[in-house]
């Protein structure tokens, strides 16, 4: 399996930390928020693995060139500072030719995260991981699901309608990888397109009836965008297994 970590970002919320330094890059205890994404993914059939690259590039193709486990390789995305997530797998899309997986360069997950997501036998093109929480706030990238389809995915859902939140790791079989490279070409066609969130374009597909929810109820993951966050983040990973 492929998967697409979408760390073309500087993440400015966690200013003057990454200055310099792109969020992925930044120490979160003993390794960096990359080095943790790809050290749990070697506990998976992940065996293929692509960062989209965009601020303070060299930093990611430090990090990758110092690492083995799986195959791993960069893609700079040269218009990063033009463009939110969407452009960037639009960057991406030539690598969308076979099932993959998109992670967010700012969550963090336990191996037991992605092994459920993979393991879990789908019936839908594309799959949303999601979990679930007592109340949502604007930030959150909020779902409607009915029976493990989603009908909706978006932050600005009526909370009386949401029933969980997307982490940031989404899974595509052959359709869902056409789809979704499809609908992103379409988009960034348009005025506004590359200013877009990629799940903008999931959101569309999903009023479709063409997306479903993975749930992880339980299981360790977190994702990154401020101090306080960061923080909560050297907490989530200290309790992980660091072999």
């Amino acid at each position: 399996m492929k998967a697409i970590i979408l760390s073309a970002g500087q993440g400015k919320r966690l200013l003057p930390l990454t200055a310099e330094t792109p969020k992925a890059a930044l120490q979160i205890g003993e390794r960096s928020l990359l080095e943790w994404q790809l050290t749990e993914m070697s506990n998976t059939a992940v065996d293929e693995i692509v960062v989209v690259t965009g601020f303070g590039a060299s930093h990611i193709d430090q990090i990758v060139l110092n690492y083995d486990p799986v195959k791993v390789k960069t893609l700079f995305n040269p218009f990063y500072k033009n463009c939110d997530n969407l452009g960037t797998c639009w960057i991406a899309r030539s690598e969308m030719n076979k099932p993959f997986l998109i992670i967010n360069g700012d969550t963090l997950f336990e191996s037991s995260v992605l092994n459920r997501l993979l393991e879990q036998d789908t019936r839908l093109p594309i799959t949303l991981t999601c979990d679930r929480k007592n109340s949502y706030d604007s930030d959150d990238m909020k779902i409607i699901d009915k029976n493990g389809a989603i009908s909706r995915v978006g932050k600005k859902l009526p909370t009386n309608k949401v029933t969980g939140e997307s982490i940031g790791l989404v899974k595509f079989d052959w359709v869902g990888a056409k789809l979704f490279s499809e609908q992103i070409d379409r988009m960034v066609r348009q005025d506004d397109g590359l200013g877009k969130w990629y799940l903008s374009a999931i959101d569309i597909i999903a009023e479709n009836g063409k997306v479903g929810s993975c749930f992880i109820d339980g299981l360790s993951w977190c994702e990154v965008d401020d101090a306080g966050d960061l923080a909560i983040a050297k907490e989530t990973v200290s309790t992980w297994n660091l072999e």
